[in-house]
């Protein structure tokens, strides 16, 4: 990852450059066969975007979209709702502009069963919905069973909050009723997992919280990893707002949890040091979301191998890949690159249904993160697809400079709110 700033000018004459190479060449075309049936499942980040764009691409292709929640409440933007500067509510997106607007057919329901043989997706309300081209987009599922006696019981004690929603309202009561002087816990997964700098943001933004309404508490991150995105820029933002707050424990001096106990409020390391704490935030351990796994996409690692040309699976033809449950390479696990990802996979559909050939694609992945409200930062990656999968493109990206100073720290805190309010309307507004 290199670390040269990116511009402005540079970012927008990339993004130019990926819109050029075809994206939007075709759209409001009817290239494709009348009533070509394309069904999308999930409706997150790359779910509806990619229901949204493949009706902009080609309005004569009828698009079901099968999310069971009427609203979606986004990942990122929700480690502020802990620390106190957003509601949950604030994070709600719904799916009536996709709808109203674009023509995409919005079903309520979960997704039971897909068969990829005889292209069909049954629901659990009873109907099914046949396909002629199928894009799933389920998201991730834990792995529970990876550290011993965490189940649905134990969540509730020490939840993970690593899908928005109840439990990050759960833990943030937690955090409010926490005694001032007391200790918070975030075990952080190994790699692969949703949103790699979120821990990090979380443990920061905690800290805010507690520097205001409970200065005496402390924080201690117990990690299954020897580094972590964006390492110095947080810790750099820690020793400047935070002082000795924040305490960071990695992999090589025994940081990943393997037990936990809830009825004791404790975590037990890998070589069996045990830690007690006021407040436990668990994430665990992730995989593939559990339709892609029962329908065979995912492989051995638990994540779905996609072509990294057209995020099509490799192991089912028809069936489309994308967001966090694909094995996309170099790719991190986020909403920007799932918004990216969807892009590509309409534009494949697309392209397969009218038989043209697919578009060499350009992805990329833009992150921010906030070590306060007003103390920013990011990093935008460039990707290409390759026959060894999506690479990062040398020298196409950048990070934020690690001796900014205030001011350009708060212009990355507010460039992340606009980030959120942008890529939000594009994909649930209109």
């Amino acid at each position: 990852m290199t670390t040269r700033p990116l511009s402005r000018r540079h970012f927008a004459r990339i993004a130019s450059g990926f819109l050029g190479s075809g994206l939007l060449a075709n759209c409001g075309t009817t290239g494709g066969p009348a009533k070509a049936r394309i069904v999308v499942v999930g409706g997150g980040f790359g779910g509806a975007t990619a229901a949204k764009y493949v009706r902009l691409l080609d309005p004569g292709i009828a698009v079901t979209l099968v999310e069971p929640s009427r609203r979606f409440v986004t990942c990122p933007a929700s480690n502020a709702v802990l620390a106190g500067l957003k509601r949950i509510d604030d994070l709600a997106q719904d799916y009536r502009e996709l709808g109203d607007r674009h023509g995409v057919s919005v079903v309520h329901d979960t997704v039971a069963s897909i068969d990829p043989d005889k292209r069909s997706v049954a629901l659990t309300g009873g109907s099914s919905l046949a396909y002629d081209r199928l894009i799933v987009a389920p998201g991730i599922d834990f792995r529970r069973n990876a550290v011993e006696n965490y189940d649905d019981a134990a969540a509730q004690r020490m939840p993970h909050a690593w899908k928005a929603g109840d439990e990050t309202v759960l833990l943030r009561r937690q955090l409010e009723a926490m005694d001032d002087g007391g200790l918070f816990i975030i075990s952080s997964p190994p790699t692969p997992y949703r949103c790699p700098p979120g821990p990090y943001e979380r443990a920061s933004l905690v800290a805010y919280y507690f520097k205001r309404a409970k200065p005496r508490s402390k924080i201690l991150i117990l990690d299954a990893k020897d580094q972590f995105p964006e390492q110095p820029l947080f810790e750099d933002g820690w020793k400047t707002l935070y002082g000795g707050m924040i305490e960071w424990v990695p992999l090589s001096q025994d940081g990943r949890v393997t037990e936990v106990r809830p009825g004791e409020m404790t975590v037990v390391s890998e070589f069996g040091e045990s830690h007690k704490a006021s407040v436990i935030n668990l994430i665990p351990p992730q995989q593939a979301g559990k339709i892609a796994r029962d329908t065979g996409l995912a492989n051995q690692t638990g994540w779905c191998p996609i072509d990294p040309v057209t995020c099509e699976s490799t192991i089912y033809k028809g069936i489309y890949v994308i967001g966090d449950a694909a094995l996309a390479g170099a790719m991190p696990k986020g909403a920007f690159a799932a918004n990216t990802q969807a892009k590509v996979a309409a534009l494949a559909v697309v392209n397969a249904l009218a038989g043209r050939a697919p578009a060499a694609p350009t992805y990329l992945s833009s992150c921010y993160s906030l070590v306060a409200p007003d103390y920013g930062f990011s990093v935008i990656d460039v990707f290409r697809a390759t026959p060894q999968g999506i690479v990062s493109v040398s020298g196409a990206g950048g990070a934020s400079p690690r001796r900014g100073d205030a001011a350009l720290r708060a212009q990355e805190a507010r460039y992340a709110d606009s980030w959120y309010q942008s890529i939000t309307q594009e994909i649930w507004g209109a």
